[in-house]
This record gives C-alpha cells, sequence and structure tokens, in this order.
C-alpha cells in the first residue's frame, strides 16, 4: 500500500464531513415535513460526527479542525435552508394535454 500522508486523510475526511453535514441539514428539512424518516437523518448525523472527531484524530486542535467544523455547521444550516424552502412542482398537465 502506497505512502499516504495524513494530512491528505485529514482534508478528505474535512471534505467528507461538510458534504455529511450538508445532508444532514436536508434530511432534517425533510424529517420536520414529514417527507422522510428519523433513522435516515440519524445516520447522516452519525457520519458527520464520526468525520468530525477523525478530524482531530492524532492531532491537537488546530485552525484546520476548526474551519471544518465551522464550515460543517454552515453546510447543515444551508442544507436545512434550501431542503425546507423548495418549490412545489408545477402542474403541467393543462399545458401538455389541452382539453
Amino acid at each position: 500500500m502506497p505512502n499516504v500522508p495524513i494530512e491528505f486523510l485529514r482534508g478528505v475526511l474535512g471534505v467528507l464531513c461538510v458534504f455529511f453535514a450538508h445532508m444532514a441539514g436536508r434530511s432534517a428539512a425533510a424529517v420536520s415535513q414529514g417527507r422522510q424518516r428519523r433513522s435516515r437523518l440519524y445516520s447522516w448525523i452519525l457520519r458527520t460526527v464520526l468525520c468530525a472527531v477523525f478530524v482531530v484524530f492524532r492531532h491537537e486542535i488546530d485552525a484546520t479542525a476548526i474551519l471544518v467544523w465551522a464550515l460543517a455547521a454552515a453546510a447543515f444550516a444551508l442544507g436545512l435552508w434550501l431542503a425546507s424552502r423548495q418549490k412545489p412542482e408545477e402542474d403541467l398537465t393543462h399545458e401538455i394535454f389541452p382539453h
């Protein structure tokens, strides 16, 4: 197995943490609207927390960790906001099939 620098792995985990936080926010909005089960929300939150914890594995809390956590919090809020304000789909039945 090639020797991969640990800083690269921290970066990958940081990106995954931000992505998982965004998906957790979208899932939280879906759960609050009754479109999704709570178990899916809990799985996104678990993934986010695990990635956030492993960003500081074998490291102290530094600027990289704080940046990842701040971006994850912002991504969660953005995902929640975007998913809770989705427009309903237009009913184009009358335009496609006129009377």
